[in-house]
């Protein structure tokens, strides 16, 4: 077993002596999305490295640290692929409610592809709060979760030939799009080193302005910004502002960072 392989497991709580089958992929995603916070730490404090399989292992692996989508389904995708599964990478637009309209940063959300018994899957450790938590069928087929119900639209649009629709648990009353994605081109490093400078730089994007760390629960989701702490448990919402300073001391408590 190779050394990302073991790290991985070390890091999400998987045994290492357990064969990862694909109806083991739910726990994976589970256990990821409450280990590995999403975050853009780095890119706040510019000490962002380049998007590489050692760099990312380096980076969450060893010094325990979380990341964007970019980084975290990447990370996972080079764990599938040790574990023996037909993955590859694929990037999206994701839609901005607020605006009603497709990000203004581009193509700059990445996901990953599973094939299985010739069918095909999304899966996400890299869309924040709004994860499905289980593999979703290109076949159209709704999957419920504890976040909520999703499914997937073959469509064919600027922005890509699929669209996740979402209905999160406890928020949304009715569908709506979460990111088109595009699987007709493939995606490599140097896609995935473009997506972080767009991040990084773009006047619009929402991750190079503030903090923000998130990770899941048994019951829930966790937000930290540099101004509050929001916990959400059983739908129920508690949101407490915080002091600057506390910041750090919150990350390392809550998020082990």
């Amino acid at each position: 077993m190779g050394e990302l392989n073991l790290l991985f497991r070390k890091r999400i709580g998987y045994p290492q002596d357990e064969t990862v089958t694909f109806e083991k992929v739910d726990t994976i995603l589970d256990k990821t999305a409450k280990s590995i916070p999403f975050e853009n730490l780095c890119i706040i404090a510019n000490k962002t490295a380049e998007i590489s399989k050692e760099n990312l292992k380096n980076k969450i692996l060893l010094k325990y640290e979380g990341g964007l989508c970019y980084d975290l389904n990447t990370i996972l995708f080079y764990f599938l692929i040790e574990n023996g599964f037909n993955v590859s990478l694929v990037q999206g637009v994701v839609y901005n409610h607020i605006g009603n309209q497709w990000s203004s940063t581009g193509r700059t959300h990445v996901a990953i592809v599973i094939t299985h018994n010739e069918y095909r899957y999304l899966i996400d450790t890299g869309f924040g709060g709004n994860l499905p938590l289980k593999p979703v069928p290109f076949s159209g087929e709704i999957v419920t979760s504890q976040n909520g119900e999703f499914r997937i639209e073959q469509t064919n649009t600027e922005q890509g030939n699929y669209i996740l629709h979402m209905k999160l648990n406890y928020k949304d009353q009715d569908w709506k799009m979460g990111y088109a994605f595009d699987t007709r081109k493939s995606v490599d490093e140097s896609d995935l080193n473009e997506v972080q400078k767009i991040i990084i730089e773009h006047p619009e994007s929402s991750f190079n302005k503030k903090p923000l760390i998130t990770r899941f629960t048994d019951r829930g989701n966790l937000i930290l910004t540099d101004t509050s702490l929001t916990e959400w448990t059983d739908g129920k919402m508690v949101k407490k502002d915080i002091a600057p300073e506390q910041f750090k001391l919150i990350a390392k408590e809550q998020f082990g960072i």
